[in-house]
Order: C-alpha cells, then structure tokens, then sequence
C-alpha cells in the first residue's frame, strides 16, 4: 500500500514538472512572470475592468474615518455629573423617599421634576455657548468687510487638497504625475503603443529572433527572452502563434519611482498557440485548430518624460 502512494506522487510529481516545462514555451515570454515592475515586482497587478471576473480582484473601499466633536473636559465632567447627580436622585426618590415625601423626609417627586427641569435649562444654555459661529461655504470668502486670515485660506486649501488626494485612485494619480512631464500623454493613445509593441514582440518569438525588437525591450527583458529562443534553437523547435485577436488592451497601472514612468497594460487575447519540430512541422504542443485565450500584464517603463517606451516585464494574473 505504501509503495503504491510513494510510485502514485512520484508519477503525479513527474507529470507536474513535464506540463510546467511544455507550458514555458508557449509564446512570448513562455507564459511565465518575468522581467522587473520596480517596486511593484512582487506584488499582484491591478486587474482592469474588463478582466475576467475570475481574475478580478474586489478591494474594498477604505473606510472613511469620521470623528464625532469633541466637547471640552471640563464640560464632559460637569454634564456627566449633572446627569449623574439627577439620575441618581430620581432613583434614590423613587426607592428611598418614595413619591409624597417633602424637603424634610426625603427628596419628593415634584422636586426632582424642579431641578431635573432647571438642570436641563443650564445645560441647554451652556451647550449654545459652546457652540462655534457657523463658518461661510467653502468658495463664498468670508463675510463683507472682514478680512480671511491667512492661516484660515491655506488650510482650506489643503482641506480641498487632502479631499482630492482621498478620491484620487493609485492610477490617476500616477497618470497625473506622468503628465507633469508630458503633458501630451493619453492613456488611450498609449494602448496603441502597447499593441503595436505586443505584435512586434511575438513576431520575433516566433522568429526567434529578439534581435529585431531590442530597443522595445528593457536589457534584462532582452537577455531572458533571448536565452529562450537560444534554447527553443536548440532543441530545433519553433513556436508558432497564428490569429491573434486582441480583445482588451487597458492601462490598470501608471507611477513613478527613481525617475522612471511605469504603465501596466492588461492584455486579453486570443490565439493558436502550438509549438512544432523544426524539421518535420510536426506538432508537439498545443493545437493548429483549437484557439486558446489568455490574459496577461505586459508593464512599460521610460526615462521621466517623453521618451521612448520599453517592455519590462510580463507578468500572469495571480
């Protein structure tokens, strides 16, 4: 029994490996995450709102922290023991001096009406006391002839500039940052870069040759895909991709960090994906007939400004 779980997860194992070593040829990049995001290389890619719902991550909103005013102490002190006192002496009369007591024999009914109603009247005219003028609307200036400190006008200013920053989302803000140093650039426009760069990049893997789109590729993401089509050369293959539909091209991610612009992409596609002896034509993987789909995070990555943009890393849905 014991030998034949030990040969059962030997097998499971082997096979494990062998469909992860066919799988890593298949198209650019060997359907594997590689290349660098910067800081973010360890982390999941944003997933954009056509991604499949399998592969969407939900991220709950932040709460919003909200604060109740504040009174001061000594008047939280003074009402707590207000209220204390005359809570107390309602209950004190009710068991103790019962209902048709006097001053004399314990404190009456009708006497703690008295002074429970004088305490509310106290504590009503501290509370108005207590209470701030109410301020102008933001945008309305203050009222005629009194001039707005300056303190008051750059604290509404970052009151505006907290609010803004709150509803901002992570890639608006990058996007933001990236046009401080080109303002002619557009997310939508970028995603024809994108696509043009993801054509031109599996045709050299199918060529295998990396050479043709050096200057589209980080020198790192250069130096990996080109060790695998060294490999696929060797080991006289040849990965063909045929109809490639593109169904979505979406910037998810933009920032920036140690002058560098990042922008990812998410990519979802559709192909025939099949890899064949170089000699024969004879197929080894995948399929002439049967499309495959797939999605994918292909991240760019520039010089702060309007240079020339490069693939930096391929990265697969977590």
């Amino acid at each position: 029994m014991k030998r034949t779980v030990v040969l059962t997860s030997v097998v499971v194992m082997l096979l494990a490996v062998c469909l992860w070593a066919l799988d890593a040829s298949a198209r650019a990049g060997g359907s594997k995450s590689t290349g660098s995001r910067g800081s973010r290389s360890w982390s999941a890619p944003e997933s954009g709102r056509s991604a499949p719902s399998s592969s969407r991550q939900a991220v709950p909103p932040a709460p919003v922290q909200r604060s109740m005013p504040q009174r001061s102490g000594w008047m939280s002190g003074l009402m707590g023991g207000i209220m204390g006192f005359a809570l107390g002496g309602l209950i004190g009369s009710m068991l103790f001096g019962g209902f048709g007591g006097g001053l004399f024999g314990g404190i009456g009914l009708l006497e703690v009406l008295l002074i429970g109603g004088g305490l509310l009247l106290l504590i009503t005219y501290l509370r108005r006391r207590q209470q701030p003028a109410p301020a102008a609307p933001y945008g309305y200036g203050s009222p005629p002839g009194v001039e707005t400190p300056s303190w008051q006008s750059e604290s509404r200013y970052d009151d505006a500039t907290a609010t803004m920053a709150a509803t901002e989302s992570d890639r608006e803000r990058g996007l933001r940052h990236i046009r401080q140093m080109d303002s002619a650039f557009d997310p939508a426009g970028f995603t024809d870069t994108a696509s043009d760069a993801f054509f031109n990049v599996q045709s050299a893997w199918m060529a295998r040759d990396m050479g043709r789109v050096r200057h589209l590729l980080t020198p790192e993401m250069y130096e990996t895909m080109h060790k695998e089509c060294e490999r696929m050369r060797v080991e006289r293959r040849v990965n063909r991709l045929e109809n490639i539909a593109v169904r979505t091209m979406e910037v998810t991610e933009a920032w920036q960090e140690s002058g560098q612009d990042f922008v990812t992409v998410h990519v979802l596609a559709s192909l025939l994906d099949y890899t064949v002896d170089e000699a024969s034509n004879q197929v080894l993987e995948g399929s002439r007939t049967a499309p495959v789909k797939f999605e994918e995070y292909w991240t760019f990555t520039r010089p702060i400004g309007p240079n020339a943009w490069q693939l930096s890393a391929i990265q697969q849905p977590a």
